[in-house]
């Protein structure tokens, strides 16, 4: 893995973060698109010299089309291609199908399935040319199967492993995986304040996740693509 570029959508977020320390901390430069600037300072706190330098990080709409070609153009621009994209970008709401308005069904299927199209038609073309190229999306383990509750959730999420599967397919013949990871609930601050009273001892931690996305994204799983591997 050592040396590659990789774009992590999502990077500042619990998930995102230990994704980027995995990448960074093997050699990679990772380039983070942002909203928070706060949340870029907290990961590059948990940074040596030997890594600082290799986070390229800039503010980033992810779910503007244009801001995101605009990125990834400046990335190709500075580092002259992109190796990995990892689209970890994600929200959640409760609430069926009867109380769920249809701003609420919009805002699921923006962040948790347009940004990852979005990501993943924006490296495609530096993909294509390299003929090699690593994408891997995160969905999540509590769409398998899909249960009601939260269903515009759900049906967002359930539709990244549908892109997952059906992109696999269409790049495969350019040397391109294409991957998701299911993570069941995560060990996160957020999910610890939403759920304080739940036992956290069947929950994954967020450093277990990102090495099964750093697998999928190395030459050892070249041979692995449309997968939906749950953690």
């Amino acid at each position: 893995m050592r040396g590659r570029v990789a774009i992590v959508a999502g990077g500042t977020g619990a998930l995102g973060q230990s994704i980027c320390l995995a990448f960074l901390f093997a050699g990679d430069t990772v380039c983070v698109p942002f909203a928070v600037p706060e949340e870029t300072d907290a990961l590059r706190a948990r940074l040596g010299p030997a890594e600082a330098p290799r986070l390229d990080a800039a503010p980033c709409d992810v779910t503007d089309e244009a801001a995101v070609n605009r990125f990834v153009t400046g990335i190709v621009e500075r580092h002259g291609r992109v190796d990995v994209l990892v689209n970890a970008v994600g929200g959640f709401a409760g609430g069926d199908l009867a109380s769920t308005s249809l701003a609420e069904w919009n805002r699921m299927l923006t962040l948790n399935l347009n940004t990852a199209m979005l990501g993943c038609r924006a490296v495609l073309p530096a993909m294509t040319r390299a003929r090699r190229g690593r994408i891997v999306n995160i969905a999540s383990r509590a769409v398998v199967p899909p249960p009601g509750g939260f269903i515009a959730y759900t049906v967002s999420k359930s539709a990244v492993i549908t892109l997952t599967q059906a992109l696999a397919q269409e790049v495969r013949p350019h040397g391109i995986t294409v991957n998701a990871v299911l993570p069941s609930t995560m060990d996160t601050p957020a999910n610890r304040r939403a759920m304080p009273d739940a036992d956290r001892s069947s929950w994954v931690s967020t450093d277990a996740v990102a090495l099964v996305v750093a697998f999928l994204a190395s030459d050892a799983a070249a041979a692995v693509s449309g997968a939906a591997v749950p953690v």
